[in-house]
C-alpha cells in the first residue's frame, strides 16, 4: 500500500519514463511559439528525461494566473489571456516558474524577476486591472452589519482624518470571519471590505475606525512600483498611519483578537 502511495504522489509530479508519444527536444531546436518554449524549458530542467506531450490553454481568468499539472502523462498549462501576447522572454520566464516548481526545483531567481517586472508594468497592470472588474466578481456583506454600520464608520474617519474629502468608496464586510486579513482595499473594484470578525460587541470601535483608517490610507497613496518590486506601505502611508488617535492601543486590540 505505501509503494502503491509513493507511486501515484510520484506521478502527481513527473512523466514515467516509458511514457509513449514522447520526444526528445535541445534547446537548438527552439521553434516560435508558447509550446516550444515549454519543450525548450523542459530540455533544460530536466535533460536525459524524454518531453511529454505539452498542452497550453490561454484562458479568460478574472486574474493573471497561471497553473500547470501533469496528467496521464501530459503536461497541461492554463495562462491568463493577458499573457498571450507576451514577449516571448516572459512566457520564458513563466515556463521556467512553472516547470520549476512542477518538479520541485528551485525556481530561478532571474526568471522571476524577469516576469515580475513585466507583470508590473503599467501597461500590464492597466490591462490585469481592466480584467478583474469586468471578469472579477467582488463578493462581500452589506455596509451594515450587526454591531457597526461601515458607511458610519468610513464618514467618522473621512470627517477626522480626511476632512471629508475623500470620496466613499464601495464598502462591506467579508462573507467569512477571518483574523490573518482584518481588511483589504481592491483598487480595481474600488472597494474596502473589512473582516466580519470585527462587527462584534465584543471588538472596540477604535479598532473598527483604526482598519478603516489603514484602508482609506491605500485609497490616499496607491501601491508604488520599483521595477520588479512592489511598495504596498510606502514611508508616506507609515507616516500618516501613526497620526492615528489610539493607535499603539488599537494595533494591541486587533493583535489579541
Amino acid at each position: 500500500m505505501r509503494a502503491e502511495a509513493e507511486s501515484r504522489q510520484r506521478g502527481l509530479f513527473e512523466a514515467e519514463e516509458s511514457l509513449p508519444r514522447v520526444e526528445r527536444l535541445t534547446p537548438e531546436s527552439h521553434e516560435n511559439g508558447p509550446q516550444a518554449i515549454f519543450r525548450t524549458v523542459f530540455c533544460e530542467l530536466r535533460p536525459r528525461s524524454p518531453i511529454p506531450p505539452i498542452a497550453i490553454e490561454f484562458c479568460r481568468f478574472a486574474n493573471a494566473n497561471a497553473f500547470i499539472q501533469l496528467k496521464q502523462g501530459r503536461i497541461e498549462v492554463r495562462i491568463t489571456d493577458v499573457l498571450q501576447n507576451a514577449p516571448e522572454d516572459v512566457l520564458e520566464a513563466l515556463a521556467y516558474i512553472l516547470l520549476s516548481k512542477l518538479y520541485r526545483r528551485p525556481v530561478p531567481r532571474e526568471s522571476s524577476h524577469r516576469y515580475r517586472r513585466y507583470l508590473l508594468r503599467k501597461d500590464v497592470r492597466e490591462r490585469i486591472s481592466h480584467v478583474r472588474r469586468e471578469r472579477g466578481r467582488k463578493e462581500v456583506a452589506a455596509a451594515a452589519g450587526g454591531t457597526y454600520d461601515l458607511d458610519e464608520i468610513f464618514d467618522a474617519v473621512n470627517a477626522r482624518y480626511f476632512h471629508g474629502l475623500m470620496a466613499r468608496p464601495s464598502l462591506g464586510w467579508s462573507i467569512r470571519a477571518s483574523r490573518q486579513t482584518l481588511g483589504h482595499y481592491d483598487a480595481s473594484h474600488h472597494t474596502i471590505v473589512l473582516s466580519r470578525i470585527l462587527d462584534s460587541a465584543d471588538v472596540p470601535r477604535l479598532a473598527v475606525e483604526y482598519v478603516m483608517y489603514h484602508e482609506m490610507l491605500h485609497i490616499r497613496f496607491p501601491t508604488e512600483h520599483r521595477g520588479a518590486r512592489r511598495c504596498v506601505h510606502t514611508r508616506e502611508f507609515k507616516t500618516e498611519e501613526r497620526k492615528f488617535e489610539g493607535f499603539d492601543e488599537a494595533k494591541a486590540i486587533l493583535k489579541a483578537l
